[in-house]
Formats: C-alpha cells, sequence, structure tokens
C-alpha cells in the first residue's frame, strides 16, 4: 500500500476530526488510491475482490457464493446438508485488507477501500475485473457481462440473449433455467459461455464443440 495513503487511513482510524486540505492534495487523489488499492490482489479463481461474504444458509464465510456452491455441494458432503447460497439474502461482508465484517456496501467502512470496482447493491456483488462489462439484469434478477447495450432480455425465453439474435431465435419458455446437457451445470447462472441450439434450447457452447470433435 502506497505510504501516503497508509498515513491517511491511520489518521482516519485514529478518529482524526479533519484532515487539512493541503494533507489531501499532499497524499494524492485519495479517492482514487481507494479504488486501486488491493485491486487484482485478493478473491479468489472466480472474482477477482477485495471483500469475503458471511454465507447466511450456514453463516460461514467464503470468497464468494461459487466457492460456498462448490464446498458445500461437493461428493464429501452429506447429501441431506447440501445446498445453494440464497444470493439476494447476504449481508454481511468481511474486507480482504482490514478483516471488518460490516454490511454490504462497496467501500469498506473501516479503512475506505473499495471492495469490488463493480458492485451490484441488489446481487450482493462485487468485481475488479471490470472488463467483462457487468451489467444488472431487473428481469433476470442477476448480474450479467458482456454491456447491457449488446443484450436483450427475452420475456419468453426469461433470458438475456445478444442484440444479434433479437429477431433470429426460437423462443423457448424458461430456456436457460435447466441444467447443460452435456455436463449438467445449471445453465441460468453459469460463468461459462452458453449457445442457443436451432430448436431454441440452450447449452455450453464448450460443450457443444466437444460434442462435435467426437461426433455426437
Amino acid at each position: 500500500m502506497d505510504s501516503g495513503v497508509e498515513e491517511f487511513l491511520e489518521l482516519k482510524r485514529m478518529g482524526s476530526e479533519s484532515v487539512a486540505q493541503s494533507d489531501f492534495l499532499e497524499f494524492g487523489d485519495i479517492e482514487a488510491s481507494l479504488m486501486e488499492i488491493g485491486s487484482g490482489n485478493y478473491g479468489c479463481s472466480h472474482y477477482r475482490r477485495r471483500c469475503k461474504i458471511r454465507a447466511p444458509c450456514c453463516n460461514e464465510i467464503f470468497d464468494c457464493r461459487h466457492c460456498h456452491n462448490d464446498a458445500k455441494n461437493g461428493l464429501e458432503t452429506n447429501p441431506l446438508d447440501r445446498h445453494d447460497i440464497p444470493r439476494h439474502e447476504v449481508t454481511k461482508v468481511i474486507c480482504s485488507l482490514c478483516d471488518t465484517e460490516q454490511d454490504v456496501k462497496q467501500n469498506c467502512i473501516n479503512c475506505g477501500v473499495c471492495m469490488g470496482k463493480y458492485y451490484c447493491s441488489k446481487c450482493k456483488f462485487f468485481d475488479d475485473d471490470v472488463s467483462k462489462n457487468q451489467y444488472h439484469c431487473d428481469e433476470c434478477g442477476i448480474c450479467r457481462t458482456g454491456g447491457k447495450e449488446n443484450f436483450f432480455h427475452c420475456n419468453k425465453c426469461g433470458c438475456c440473449y445478444s442484440m444479434l439474435m433479437k429477431d433470429a431465435h426460437r423462443c423457448v419458455e424458461r430456456a436457460m433455467h435447466h441444467n447443460c446437457p452435456v455436463c449438467f451445470e445449471f445453465l441460468f447462472d453459469t460463468m461459462r459461455d452458453i449457445t442457443v441450439l436451432p430448436c431454441g434450447h440452450t447449452i455450453h457452447l464448450e460443450c457443444l464443440k466437444e460434442m462435435e470433435q467426437h461426433y455426437r
């Protein structure tokens, strides 16, 4: 962490009533620094973020919802105890830099660091990799990637599709609300690319390519 920013944050932690404007300028643009401190250095294999979440279902701490679901649905877990995290019910996060547990918000209440450059208060979602062009779809009820301007929500299919498919796809009710027919991962909120078959049903793109390679 930059020494100037460290000193500024230390003043905040000590309860300094005010920091002179000259000090603020000396330390540089603190707000911009807090946006960058630790960015890319924390998180998991799924997301780069500067906080962990406390799962409301089991009261345990995980890097993200995928980490929770992987841990709680593994073969070593009692089938009766397996479950997915109710992502929208997350109320507590833990700052990865100062370990302060707090209500869900973008900036840490203790050290002030931004816990995710992309932040969705509806999904309780944080991500430092904004190159994904994340956006929240109110109709889907979740965040998606690729840029809102490049996608539309099909009300009949119940999911977002590329604008290129707006008048060129066959509607299938709840088209993504099922498991991939190859790998059996639930498609609606998968992190992997999906393609739409001529019949209107959906499948992971890589799973389809693998099938084609084996002439299936």
